[in-house]
């Protein structure tokens, strides 16, 4: 008897059950509407859920919905045909970390984006002369993307009302403190702007107006759903009371703070307003509480048990007029997109819109596939919305129409930190132009500063599927011991392997690059080099040597292609990477008149795969020959790591920096990571090579047991700045134990 007591209770307490008499209601109709009302409150409105479940479970029909915010995005989903039970199986599934953050999976980046994000540790907006920073921590697009995929059965809808249930939800006018109602247009982008939290989520174009969360002016929408005709309200309430100031600990709460000032004042009027009021115990959670999913649901079931016997009686006042069962299906594919049409674009082109996109009219594409194209088209940071909806297109198929908003912004300062055991310390600073010279283009100059002094320069127009075109130049120098043999030019120098030079290093290069099947990046392009080898004095048997140097220039032309889908550059844990490249030497001045046209052609082939969460095994394959004779220059260098490697340098575990040298090699590493806690990590590695001059020229000199291994034990953190990794690495075939530092991103 307790428990029913309880409940009779709770049904005289928790809630209003009607504001008029049921008994009037029956005779006045045979069966009234229930509007369902749903509250703001972040990851509190999952509780949402838990209601859901318990109308469902007692038969209540829903007719007309509003929301705000978290009310907005479970109201509009349920509106459209999903079930209690969906949401929750949506919602557990959902990477919330990603959604919020706007994290993009890095194979949908460019190769300079990739660049751009293994570089440089801070970017900061310039804009007349001024630095900026973001209007929000994320703009909203993967939230976009999933509400787009989720609702895409209902693509065409632009009157709300015309939804299996009739639903709105409701915005702010950033600019003017207005409540918007949005009944009308495109649902996934409603949704989305009802729940822009300020400093949080980027405001959300719609009809000329910035709109923002509407939890700031009517986060409880009662009256609008009394609008649409409601008879009975039924309304689930998960905002946060007020805090004190021991309570005030952070810049989320205080926004909410001042948000929940004007809502809070009204809403005793909204509950007395409404006929069934629940209010889920959201005490120990807040708008973020997302990995808490699953209490705060059961909280809303737990919160909608009174009131078991009130929906009963509404299940019956319905029964005649009873929906049938709604059900929704999830497709993998689009339907066909027959055409597209791009809006906005004033800098950017539409082969350039669509070559991020990588999908063709009337071809057969994924929801995946769609979802990595936009994200390609984010990642450039060209945008500062990205907005599109589908028209019907005759019998053809579906039009897509993309609405941009190009960014305001077009100029960024960067700034990048690194040290190593080649180029000892370095500052980075970085400016990058877009929409420099024409459409599509992008400028960015590096300058480094520290132990050894360096620049790249990088100009690149992208037309995506077309033939894009690019000029690079770059400077880089270091001191080091490497292995040159001088005899050709000083015989008694003949048996001197290893001397301490500076390296010089000047290319520049033209190109031509556009995407193969739609994830190979292939180019091809002319390049000019500078290199420059020399110490300043060197004594043997008592004589010195000054000012010796070996230096040439280079004419050559070059090819290329690469696939890279590896998760991160740093500790992968999923993904495969291969680069092939060619280069043909025209000219070098160093040989002179011996000088014989000559190729160097090198590829690897990488692969990430990740057990247990947190074990990651990585293999990595590489090789390279020359064919035709060489001056040495260009030859294949192994050994040392944590540098960028430029020319022919490869890294080597077990052997110092530049020892190994050959005009051709064969190398296998194989590796193994663990990342013991979020961002640490515990490495061990073993590669193995064969090195030489023509060792393929012959199957014993290369496919036999290696002449040359190494292992290394490592420990590594993911920073802001870029990886802090300390290598301890050595070699059987020398007894070498060597110590490698790397700090930051290197470059």
């Amino acid at each position: 008897m307790k428990p029913l007591f309880f409940i009779f209770l709770s049904s005289l307490f928790c809630g209003n059950l009607f504001s008029q008499d049921i008994d009037t209601l029956m005779v006045k109709k045979k069966t009234p509407k229930v509007g369902l009302v749903l509250s703001g409150g972040g990851a509190k409105g999952l509780a949402h859920i838990g209601v859901l479940k318990v109308l469902e479970e007692e038969g209540v029909q829903v007719d007309y919905i509003g929301g705000t915010s978290m009310g907005a995005m479970i109201g509009g989903l349920y509106a459209v045909g999903y079930t209690a039970n969906q949401l929750d199986s949506i919602f557990r599934v959902t990477d919330f970390d990603k959604i919020v953050q706007d994290n993009l999976p890095r194979k949908v980046k460019s190769f300079y984006e990739k660049e751009n994000d293994e570089k440089y540790a801070l970017t900061l907006p310039f804009q007349k002369m001024k630095f900026g920073i973001p209007i929000a921590f994320s703009k909203g697009q993967n939230t976009f993307n999933l509400f787009n995929q989720l609702i895409y059965d209902f693509r065409s809808v632009t009157d709300f009302s015309k939804l299996p249930i009739p639903f709105l939800c409701v915005a702010t006018d950033a600019e003017t403190g207005e409540e918007i109602l949005l009944n009308k247009g495109n649902l996934a982008r409603a949704i989305v702007a009802s729940g822009a939290f300020p400093s949080l989520f980027s405001p959300v174009l719609i009809d000329g107006r910035y709109l923002i969360d509407g939890g700031i002016v009517n986060n409880y929408p009662i009256e609008r759903v009394k609008e649409m005709g409601a008879d009975i309200i039924i309304g689930i309430d998960v905002q946060t009371d007020l805090m004190d100031r021991e309570q005030l600990t952070s810049a989320t709460k205080m926004i909410m703070q001042i948000i929940n000032f004007q809502m809070l004042q009204t809403m005793d009027n909204k509950k007395q307003a409404t006929d069934i009021y629940i209010r889920p115990d959201i005490t120990n959670f807040n708008v973020v509480s997302f990995g808490d999913g699953t209490k705060i649901v059961q909280n809303g079931i737990m919160a909608a048990e009174p009131f078991r016997e009130q929906f009963r009686q509404i299940a019956l006042l319905q029964e005649k007029d009873k929906q049938e069962k709604r059900t929704i299906k999830n497709e993998l594919f689009l339907k066909n997109i027959s055409s597209v049409d791009v809006k906005g674009t004033e800098n950017y082109s539409r082969a350039y819109v669509m070559g991020k996109l990588r999908f063709k009219p009337n071809e057969k594409t994924s929801f995946v596939e769609f979802n990595e194209g936009i994200n390609r088209l984010s990642a450039t940071q060209n945008f500062q919305s990205i907005g599109y909806h589908f028209e019907k297109d005759d019998e053809e198929g579906d039009k897509l129409v993309m609405e941009l908003k190009e960014s305001e912004i077009k100029t960024f300062i960067r700034f990048g930190l690194h040290y190593d055991e080649l180029y000892k310390s370095g500052l980075l600073i970085n400016v990058t132009h877009k929409n420099l010279l024409t459409r599509n283009d992008v400028f960015s100059g590096d300058l480094i500063i520290g132990d050894n002094i360096r620049y790249n320069l990088d100009y690149h127009i992208d037309n995506g599927f077309y033939w894009s075109f690019g000029l690079r130049s770059r400077f880089n120098q270091f001191k080091s011991e490497i292995p040159i043999n001088f005899s050709d030019y000083i015989p008694d120098l003949e048996n001197l392997k290893n001397i301490n030079v500076n390296y010089y290093d000047l290319t520049h290069q033209a190109y031509l690059q556009t995407i193969f099947r739609h994830v190979f990046s292939v180019g091809a392009g002319l390049e000019y080099k500078i290199i420059d080898i020399n110490s300043q004095s060197i004594t043997l048997d008592g004589e010195d040597f000054n000012d010796i140097y070996k230096s040439s220039n280079f004419l050559s032309t070059f090819g290329y292609i690469t696939l890279d889908t590896y998760d991160k550059k740093h500790f992968p844990k999923s993904g495969i990477y291969f680069d092939g490249n060619i280069k043909w030497i025209l000219n070098s001045t160093v040989l002179g008149d011996d000088f014989g046209r000559y190729s160097i052609t090198q590829g690897e082939l990488g692969y990430a795969k990740t057990f247990f969460d947190r074990f990651t095994i990585t293999l990595h394959n590489e090789a390279g020959f020359t064919l035709g004779k060489s001056d040495g220059l260009l030859d294949f260098l192994l050994g040392g790591y944590g540098y960028r490697a430029i020319n022919n340098f490869r890294h080597f575990y077990g052997y110092d920096f530049l020892k190994i040298m050959g005009d051709s090699y064969i190398k296998g590493t194989v590796g193994t990571d663990v990342e013991i806690f979020r961002k640490h990590h515990l490495n061990f590695h073993a590669n193995f090579a064969n090195a030489g001059n023509a060792i393929f020229d012959k199957i014993n000199t290369w496919f036999t047991k290696p002449a040359y291994t190494g292992y290394a034990f490592g420990y590594g953190l993911e920073t802001i700045i870029g990886p802090i990794e300390i290598k301890y690495s050595w070699s059987p075939e020398t007894n070498n134990n060597l110590w490698w530092v790397s700090v930051g991103f290197w470059f």
